[in-house]
């Protein structure tokens, strides 16, 4: 089920119009038992995106599924994050994320591997708008876990840019270092 969200700017941040695709990952249901019988009430996972490298997550609670539907879509509007990718479709780097009892592998993938995920991750990543990615869950299968749980993973990716800034080096350093430096050790040890 997924739904497209236009929004526009409102409040103190001005904003250009953006293309949001809101995934739903789970409805569940829950009864209480009254006097006069049960009373149902739904709670809804939501992944929002805009495709292009934001995400965000959301959980909403009402008597009505649009009503938890739209308190969950919400929700994701405001927890939205940045994801640097390689090329708009993958990840940088093989990374490894954690919430609870939930444990997810995510691994950058080759042009043409597709997202190879299961539920709950697959929609964070076609609203991401990451094409290429291996991503396996062991641990809780439950969908908010493992979500949280990739959400995690997803912040501890970081851009050879950021890394490089962070050890005070250039981006040539930290990619370039691993050809060059054994094009060298091979060139000594044919002429040596």
């Amino acid at each position: 089920m997924a739904r497209e969200v236009k929004e526009g700017g409102r409040g103190g941040r001005e904003r250009e119009n953006e293309d949001l695709i809101d995934k739903l990952v789970s409805i569940n249901r829950v009864a209480k038992v009254v006097k006069g019988g049960r009373r149902f009430a739904f709670a809804a996972l939501v992944v929002v995106g805009d495709q292009r490298g934001r995400v965000g997550y959301g959980a909403g609670k009402a008597r009505e599924v649009p009503e938890a539907i739209r308190k969950a879509t919400e929700q994701a509007k405001k927890s939205m994050i940045r994801v640097p990718m390689k090329e708009g479709r993958t990840l940088h780097h093989d990374v490894q994320g954690f919430y609870g009892a939930g444990k997810v592998v995510l691994r950058s993938a080759d042009s043409g591997t597709g997202i190879i995920a299961g539920g709950p991750m697959r929609a964070v990543f076609e609203s991401l708008g990451i094409n290429d990615v291996v991503a396996k869950s062991t641990g809780s299968r439950n969908p908010h876990n493992m979500v949280k749980a990739t959400f995690d993973a997803l912040r501890r990716c970081a851009s050879p840019r950021v890394v490089a800034a962070r050890r005070g080096k250039k981006v040539s350093e930290i990619l370039g270092r691993r050809d060059s430096g054994h094009a060298s050790q091979n060139a000594e040890a044919v002429n040596g």
